[in-house]
């Protein structure tokens, strides 16, 4: 007959840290389609800041009507993220998708979810981006149909900046943005330069522009703004943490 093992008691005292990310926890909400912005997260991730995603299901179609159902899912996806309430920051990481919903419906559901981080979206981030960067006449190139560019142009105009010019691709699916190469994006960028443009800004998360943005800016020799940066900087300001980065703009430089 096997005896079984005795249980031995605990220690009397358990000895805690603050864990693996004492700074700061942020966290993203995903479309479920999404290839970059992931991976453009964590290669700008400061040591002892935690990154948790969790992604909200679409189908591989962006457009305004699947963009827009995408607000009854928020709150439940956010609510997934720590849910012992440790988080510092929650985002909706999608740039069509928060100005299609708008920034105060976004909020309302991210805080629903996570009700102890601070809310913001991407295009939150970027508003504030290249508020912070001093633009006010702004050139903008994406991926998207005309219908959500139609939609990007007159929320940055309501946000108080004019939009000099806006191209896009006329890319529905997400699958064919993230396969966009990087070198085609700098050139598509600056195509859309003009001279009394104060800023370029690249919309998109899905597009690889972190990976020219320096390219962009120094070559223009203006502000250069794309998603993904905007984001990264947002959410880390929010969340208290002032590191810098080298060689993705000014912005992740110098702000």
């Amino acid at each position: 007959m096997t005896e079984h093992p005795v249980l031995a008691s605990p220690p009397q005292q358990i000895r805690f840290d603050a864990g693996s990310h004492p700074r700061a926890k942020i966290g993203y909400v995903l479309l479920a389609t999404e290839q970059t912005v992931q991976d453009d997260v964590i290669r700008l991730r400061p040591p002892g800041v935690g990154i948790h995603f969790t992604r909200a299901a679409i189908a591989d179609s962006i457009t305004s009507e699947s963009l827009a159902a995408q607000a009854d899912l928020l709150a439940d996806c956010a609510a997934t993220l720590l849910p012992d309430g440790s988080l510092d920051v929650v985002c909706y990481a999608c740039t069509s998708g928060s100005l299609v919903i708008g920034e105060e419906r976004v909020f309302a559901e991210l805080k629903r979810g996570a009700p102890g981080a601070r809310p913001t979206s991407l295009i939150s981030g970027v508003i504030r981006a290249l508020k912070q960067l001093g633009a006010r006449r702004i050139v903008v190139a994406t991926p998207y149909l005309d219908e959500v560019n139609q939609r990007e142009v007159d929320y940055l105009e309501q946000a108080g900046f004019e939009v000099i010019s806006l191209c896009g691709l006329n890319l529905e699916r997400d699958s064919d943005m993230v396969r966009v190469a990087p070198d085609f994006i700098a050139e598509f960028a600056l195509a859309q330069d003009r001279v009394e443009a104060d800023a370029i800004f690249v919309s998109c998360g899905a597009l690889r522009t972190l990976d020219v943005i320096e390219e962009i800016e120094t070559r223009a020799g203006k502000p250069a703004i794309c998603s993904n940066q905007a984001m990264i900087w947002d959410c880390l300001r929010l969340a208290g943490i002032e590191d810098r980065f080298a060689g993705y703009g000014r912005l992740l430089a110098d702000y």
